[in-house]
């Protein structure tokens, strides 16, 4: 069977990220974050590059209406700096009045990774602390010990079959069940705020890898719904997905202009917001989900140190935030640059950060300021600064963000109870 092209639990991808983004149809942001009343950093410095149907929640923030924002990590190693990224998106979203949520996704790293479970608590434990010194408030829990989230998951997976998930993620007739169960329990995962609290636009922040967990979620969210509301020429028509007659008889009895026919209810003057509303409301009150469509955003990879993707797999390409100070300023001082092959090339031409794990590095996490992150990249595209020098300068600020973020984890970790 052919591999899909992306792989979510790959530990280096090499995802052609245009290529990606015109396959599956994900969009660039940039010309959506416009209408934010304020766009944060991670946005303004193009690590969140692409979106699945963000404009609701951007809808959502402006008209401060409500919505969900849900992300999950698997607890498979220590957090590291490459998982900040995901966190601090979350964190901004519930400044802006979304309902926070964060899973700990111990089932997954269980079937994918073989973890223990009391391994599986012990890292979940501590990406909690991660969120918790970011100042993230909300709703988290792991997997296994969410009754809900897996009854939800069952009533998922009767809306999938196994074809489907190996055209998704390339499952094979060798594939564990525990896997395919894994991906279902995602699924749940990213509906789960939606019944937890109330039908509401939900948005989730992934890496690009983590596409195929956010296609299968829509495109089952849809097939729960017991009805499809369309705009038509002059009229919104209500049509049964899997609707009892009762509760199309109550759709038409809620609009005076409303016509009932064999399998549908067409509306004439009215707005198909104001329908959408009121059909949502309909199907609650007659047992079903009512869900909406999630949303996505999608960041690039932060880059590890030695290449390719930041990943607790491979040692040296991370920071972890429990590691001695000797350590990582090993680590940053051996990470690779953007650097000439000579002095002489470097005065000459400049640097070139876009290909330097350590500017990266800054743009990320380290320099919050833009004004200092651009003056880095300025001096090193004139040549005013050489590597060397810049990773003596980028290890000084790493080593101080890492003690303030340790004081900040240890005194959230005495506050978590699992």
């Amino acid at each position: 069977m052919q591999e899909p092209q992306i792989n979510p639990w790959s530990s280096t991808p090499t995802l052609d990220i245009g290529k990606a983004f015109a396959d599956f149809g994900i969009e660039p942001i940039a010309p959506v974050i416009t209408d934010l009343p304020d766009i944060p950093y991670f946005m303004r410095r193009g690590i969140v590059v692409g979106h699945r149907d963000y404009r609701p929640i951007v809808q959502a923030i402006r008209n401060r209406t409500p919505f969900h924002i849900l992300t999950g990590f698997m607890p498979s190693g220590h957090p590291h700096l490459g998982h900040l990224m995901v966190m601090k998106e979350v964190v901004w979203h519930v400044q802006q009045g979304g309902n926070g949520y964060v899973t700990i996704a111990d089932r997954e790293a269980h079937a994918v990774r073989e973890m223990p479970w009391e391994k599986c608590r012990e890292y979940g434990k501590e990406y909690l602390a991660c969120l918790l010194a970011l100042g993230f408030e909300g709703q988290t829990y792991f997997q296994s010990r969410n009754d809900r989230l897996k009854d939800l998951a069952f009533e998922a997976a009767t809306k999938v079959n196994f074809s489907e998930l190996a055209a998704i993620y390339g499952f094979s007739p060798e594939t564990d069940l525990a896997h395919a169960d894994s991906v279902i329990t995602q699924v749940a995962d990213i509906l789960f705020p939606q019944i937890d609290r109330e039908p509401a636009p939900t948005v989730v922040p992934v890496g690009v890898d983590q596409d195929p967990h956010i296609r299968l979620t829509r495109g089952i969210a849809h097939k729960m719904r017991m009805f499809t509301v369309e705009e038509r020429d002059g009229y919104i028509s209500v049509r049964s997905k899997n609707a009892r007659n009762t509760a199309l008889d109550a759709v038409k009895k809620a609009f005076p202009h409303a016509k009932k026919y064999e399998g549908h209810v067409d509306i004439r003057e009215a707005r198909c917001a104001d329908v959408s509303a009121k059909v949502r409301q309909i199907e609650r009150e007659c047992g079903g989900f009512a869900f909406y469509t999630p949303s996505s955003t999608y960041h690039i990879f932060m880059p590890g140190l030695t290449g390719g993707k930041m990943s607790s797999s491979i040692p040296e390409s991370i920071i972890s935030f429990y590691e001695p100070e000797a350590a990582v300023r090993k680590k940053v001082m051996s990470g690779i640059t953007g650097g000439r092959m000579t002095l002489e090339e470097q005065k000459q031409l400049g640097g070139e950060p876009d290909k330097c794990s350590l500017y990266l590095l800054n743009l990320f996490h380290i320099v919050t300021d833009d004004n200092e992150l651009m003056e880095i990249r300025r001096k090193c595209t004139a040549g005013e600064i050489t590597c060397g020098q810049c990773k003596k300068e980028t290890a000084e600020r790493v080593v101080a963000f890492l003690k303030d973020f340790r004081e900040k984890m240890e005194a959230a970790a005495e506050t978590i109870e699992v």
